[in-house]
């Protein structure tokens, strides 16, 4: 990396494990990456700051050191950042996996060692990356990786309740929201066309393969097709959730009878009663109507 950088380092990501990993590797990130700039965030407010000062004194390479939420905060900022000052230099991104989750990196085939990814980021060439846009409720964001809605956007709403997470937290708050989730009527829209409607454990619109530390709940994703992956768990007794539950982390759940899939520019899920969780790349959020859209080659981003 010729240019200078700005590393974007959220202390907070997996439990602490990314400020201990970004002291450990710092040293060879200058070393490999040359001249940086490194900003501590603990709020999601600080972020756009942060890429504004940056933008502005002509670094566009932004490294993110954290996990999927990180990245989800820093893409929303960059995007913002661009549409308010589009004559402005384009922004690169790239991912130094150090939270919990790091799903999407595992989609982007980023090295797990740290040693590894640091060499990989300063390699690579920056590339087009779709990007996805979901209104709901008067709110609209963009998000990287996967939204979904449905039993998926519970399970995040307790992992996210828990502050010391250990890699069988999220498989155990699974297996709990199963035991106690009922799955809502929803009506499924794809590129304006009626879809699904009846009860579904969860509806998720993918741009990556992975969530959820390692599911491969979109094996057929592509993050450069211009498409969303969408699948779909239609209503099913909690036994028949639980027996099929570890095939996801195979993707071999597509070829169950109680999933369907297809691909969509556009997807619309519509509650016909009760508020809706929502998974938006490992953040919590609610609502009753959401709108997705792709957005092709929206990003440009380090990956092979």
């Amino acid at each position: 990396m010729a240019e200078a950088t700005l590393v974007i380092l959220n202390p907070n990501a997996g439990s602490g494990r990314a400020e201990r990993l970004w002291a450990k590797i710092e040293p060879l990130a200058y070393q490999t990456w040359g001249n940086l700039v490194v900003a501590i965030t603990e709020k999601p407010q600080d972020v756009a700051a942060h890429l504004d000062k940056a933008r502005a004194a002509g670094l566009t390479r932004v490294i993110a050191v954290g996990g999927d939420g990180t990245v989800h905060t820093i893409v929303n900022a960059m995007v913002e950042l661009m549409q308010h000052d589009p004559k402005g230099p384009p922004m690169l991104f790239g991912q130094l996996p150090a939270g919990t989750g790091q799903d999407f990196a595992r989609t982007l085939n980023v090295p797990g060692k740290l040693e590894d990814a640091v060499q990989w980021l300063a390699n690579v060439q920056p590339r087009p990356l779709d990007l996805g846009a979901v209104v709901y409720d008067k709110n609209k964001c963009h998000f990287l990786n996967i939204a979904s809605v449905g039993i998926s956007g519970e399970v995040d709403s307790q992992v996210n309740r828990i502050k010391n997470r250990r890699p069988w937290t999220y498989k155990l708050a699974a297996i709990r929201a199963m035991l106690s989730y009922t799955p809502p009527v929803m009506t499924v829209n794809v590129d304006g066309e009626m879809w699904y409607q009846g009860r579904s454990w969860m509806v998720v619109i993918a741009n990556g393969i992975y969530f959820g530390k390692g599911m491969a709940i979109a094996p057929q994703a592509s993050v450069n097709d211009g498409l969303f992956e969408v699948v779909l768990v239609k209503e099913a007794s909690r036994m028949r959730v639980l027996q099929a539950f570890n095939s996801v982390y195979s993707g071999k759940h597509l070829a169950l009878e109680e999933v369907q899939h297809t691909r969509a520019q556009q997807v619309e899920v519509i509650s016909n009663g009760p508020i809706l969780p929502l998974d938006l790349d490992g953040e919590h959020e609610t609502g009753r109507e959401f709108r997705f859209e792709i957005k092709p080659g929206a990003l440009q981003m380090l990956y092979e």
